[in-house]
């Protein structure tokens, strides 16, 4: 189950209309329909197969190493209420992880640890998504660090101002209630 989970958010998340909205570039036109956005937090929903997806990506305000040649970066969280999948919280490194590692990601002190495959990082289970996203809602700050496939240590810094605004609005859209 896990794995088919990881299969669908990576389908979505992976997909050239997500990696345009992520790059801030998505017109309705393309299927994807902008909600609003606050301080580096853009809201998104979408219909696949008849089945409304929202979603939430934010880039990240530092990037370390700097100067690393990286292809895009963001955290994203997605509800796929028709498959009563809520909170699912994903980050992308813009580049290959090292196989088998994890990523651990600390906010505002408090640490996960999310498992990698590719480009991307995940929570273990539902319960760590929604752990995550109540984080994210009362903190300040989210770091994740990861090391690449090179061996590469990273560290993405992302700022938490405007994340709850931008969740209330794929909560809205997606009839989800906190």
């Amino acid at each position: 189950m896990q794995r088919f989970a990881f299969l669908l958010v990576a389908g979505l998340l992976l997909s050239p209309q997500a990696a345009r909205a992520a790059e801030g570039s998505a017109t309705s036109d393309q299927g994807i329909s902008r909600l609003g956005g606050a301080q580096g937090w853009e809201a998104y929903a979408d219909t696949v197969m008849g089945a409304k997806i929202c979603y939430l990506i934010g880039k990240p305000s530092k990037s370390e190493p700097a100067g690393a040649k990286r292809s895009a970066i963001f955290a994203s969280v997605t509800h796929r209420p028709g498959e009563k999948r809520l909170n699912e919280v994903s980050f992308t490194s813009g580049y290959l992880f090292k196989e088998g590692s994890e990523a651990e990601l600390t906010i505002d002190g408090r640490k996960f640890s999310l498992f990698t495959d590719k480009e991307g990082a995940w929570t273990h289970d539902a319960a760590t998504d929604k752990a995550v996203v109540e984080a994210m809602v009362k903190g300040r700050q989210a770091i994740i660090t990861g090391t690449s496939a090179r061996g590469t240590a990273t560290t993405d810094t992302y700022t938490l101002d405007g994340f709850t605004q931008t969740l209330a609005e794929i909560d809205k859209a997606c009839g989800v209630k906190r």
